[in-house]
């Protein structure tokens, strides 16, 4: 398990996010959290051999392909693809590997670690970003919808 101290300063030092499984449906949670980070400053790339172009941006078959910096790859994948995801996050030399919510691979991270990677699992990097630096409101999301003031108007 990661501390709140290493995740806030993966979220503090790392800014160029190649999010693994980033689909083009808006309602998906990679595509809600991928926006989330663009929001915040984050240079997001996204990763899906079944998309051309994601939120404005060029989206590339694997790692590999990927012609800038990652520093961190953030997998919205099965368990299972874990294991290939971090040798290419290896090899591309990210400095980060962030499993989402229910991605957990024991062995993967194992390996990660020991080619000097942080870890981060079973966790969502815009969750995460909420939570320690503001912004984690009712349901994780601040759509400014839902607030103690009260409206001025009044629909009577």
């Amino acid at each position: 398990m990661t501390d709140i101290p290493t995740m806030r300063r993966i979220l503090r030092e790392n800014h160029s996010i190649a999010v693994v499984g980033l689909s083009s449906k808006w309602h998906r949670p990679s595509n809600f959290a991928a926006k989330y980070l663009i929001d915040h400053g984050y240079e997001v790339i996204p990763v899906n051999p079944g998309e051309t172009e994601v939120l404005g941006q060029r989206c590339y078959a694997d790692l590999l392909e990927v012609p800038a910096r990652v520093d961190v790859v953030d997998i919205f994948r099965r368990p299972e693809e874990v294991p290939a995801l971090v040798d290419q996050a290896i090899e591309i030399g990210a400095r980060v590997v962030w499993m989402q919510i229910g991605v957990v691979h024991e062995e993967a991270a194992a390996k990660a670690r020991a080619a000097g990677l942080d870890v981060v699992m079973d966790r969502c990097m815009k969750i995460e970003y909420a939570r320690l630096f503001g912004g984690l409101n009712f349901v994780g999301v601040n759509t400014g919808v839902v607030s103690s003031h009260r409206s001025r108007y009044v629909p009577y």
